[in-house]
């Protein structure tokens, strides 16, 4: 994940202040010291350092510590209260269009992921904002990009519309017409990119704005390009007034200057995100989660959300009675590893929890292979081994592993986890051990 080695770093700088019972002058200068080199080395632009390093001291000298906080405990809070300003102090909403039509256009670099998050956003907006989106191919020279939008539209169920190799001014002004004649209400325009800015591509680009007058203009940057990508939005930015900035591959191993850098050079917020591969894979950004992130305190806020949005409440329900009733089964415990699945898995969980909670599961990983296996044994049960594992003996393991094309080995290896985690909710539902995020008796728990 982005920030890991931040992280780290202002993790450690943290401890040596918290081992002190009073802090001088010197000591918070040594700390800043030290997160000036540590966000240096995160590519974070040096003016935005310095002028950090600056506020953070200023108010770290001169505070009043809480009856709440010890000193360490202070310096903390302003840290994270500057690098949540830094970042943009809220979240910027998306500019909708007056006349019922938000029309979104996207810019950048090429290999920033314009073609991929732009569905990604229309998607979301879908979801969250009941949009008709319709994605526009305005791409005309980079190989396979009309086709590759097609694809991801596809796989989403969204709507493409594309004219070749014409005029991408042309294009972008025909797509118009066609979402209102359609009902589309939001429209995502997929411009071209290049490796590096040049004139005639900033040319094309103001010549779509003029012709569509845009609601928004997106700079879509890659995270992992750090300082490059900072400089990349201010180019954009003074030939086309970006309105926002999306940032992707934030679940990369970027450094994550640009985050903490493009919206104190350029003056424009962070609105998006791309957090993986996947086409849900998209969020808005918050600067004060992000922060909270960056420092180690996880991002729990943010974890609720994919837990609501991953769980169906009237199962989540079924399953607390369930539990309850000492009834939990095969197919319930399936159900739970494919829930946990459309969150991201544990790797995405980890970055989310505060402390040593986040890096106890860093790294891990739901294995594609093992929950493919998984799904095809549990798939050649029948109903009644489903519901009451009890009644599966040795001749119905020999059946259900050939069934599934496994070994009776892994058959019972997947009746061992079912058992613990039968036995896990079975102490959550008796309060013996607290349910993850409000599991247990509410939601009925991960499979952790």
């Amino acid at each position: 994940m982005a920030f890991e080695s931040l992280s780290e770093k202002l993790s450690g700088v943290f401890k040596k202040l918290r081992g002190k019972g009073r802090l001088s002058e010197a000591d918070i200068k040594e700390a800043m010291r030290e997160v000036r080199m540590a966000l240096l080395e995160a590519d974070v632009s040096y003016k935005v350092v310095r002028d950090f390093i600056r506020e953070v001291s200023e108010r770290a000298v001169g505070a009043d510590v809480l009856e709440s906080l010890t000193p360490a405990q202070m310096v903390i809070k302003i840290v994270n209260e500057e690098l949540t300003k830094l970042m943009g102090s809220s979240v910027s909403r998306l500019n909708t269009g007056s006349q019922g039509m938000t029309v979104v256009m996207l810019v950048g670099l090429q290999g920033a992921g314009k073609t991929t998050n732009g569905a990604k956003l229309a998607a979301l907006l879908r979801k969250q904002n009941g949009k008709r989106p319709l994605l526009v191919a305005c791409d005309i020279y980079r190989p396979a990009a009309i086709k590759q939008l097609e694809t991801v539209g596809a796989q989403l169920n969204i709507p493409v519309f594309q004219m070749g190799t014409e005029n991408p001014v042309n294009i972008a002004k025909a797509a118009i017409s066609h979402a209102k004649k359609h009902g589309n209400d939001l429209v995502v325009l997929d411009t071209a990119g290049r490796l590096h800015i040049d004139e005639a591509l900033m040319d094309e680009l103001r010549a779509i704005k003029a012709e569509v007058n845009p609601d928004e203009i997106l700079l879509v940057v890659d995270a992992m390009t750090g300082q490059d990508a900072v400089n990349a939005a201010s180019a954009f930015d003074e030939a086309l007034g970006i309105t926002g900035v999306m940032l992707t591959k934030l679940d990369g191993d970027a450094r994550g200057g640009a985050a903490l850098s493009v919206r104190a050079v350029t003056g424009k917020p962070i609105k998006f995100c791309g957090v993986g591969e996947k086409l849900d894979a998209i969020e808005p950004f918050h600067p004060d989660r992000m922060a909270s992130r960056i420092l180690g305190m996880g991002d729990v806020l943010t974890l609720i959300e994919k837990a609501e949005q991953s769980f169906d409440e009237k199962k989540a329900k079924e399953l607390a009675d369930k539990m309850r009733k000492n009834a939990f089964t095969l197919q319930d415990y399936y159900d739970q590893l494919q829930q946990l699945k459309d969150m991201g898995g544990l790797g995405d969980i980890a970055g989310m929890l505060p402390g040593n909670m986040g890096k106890a599961m860093a790294g891990a990983k739901i294995d594609e292979r093992e929950m493919a296996r998984t799904e095809a044994i549990i798939l050649s049960m029948t109903p009644k081994e489903r519901q009451e594992p009890s009644v599966i003996n040795s001749s119905r393991k020999k059946r259900i592993a050939a069934g599934s094309g496994t070994q009776v080995v892994d058959v019972n290896r997947l009746l061992k986890q079912y058992e613990m985690m039968r036995d896990l909710t079975r102490q959550m539902s008796k309060g013996k051990l607290p349910g993850f995020l409000g599991g247990g008796r509410r939601r009925g728990g991960f499979p952790f």
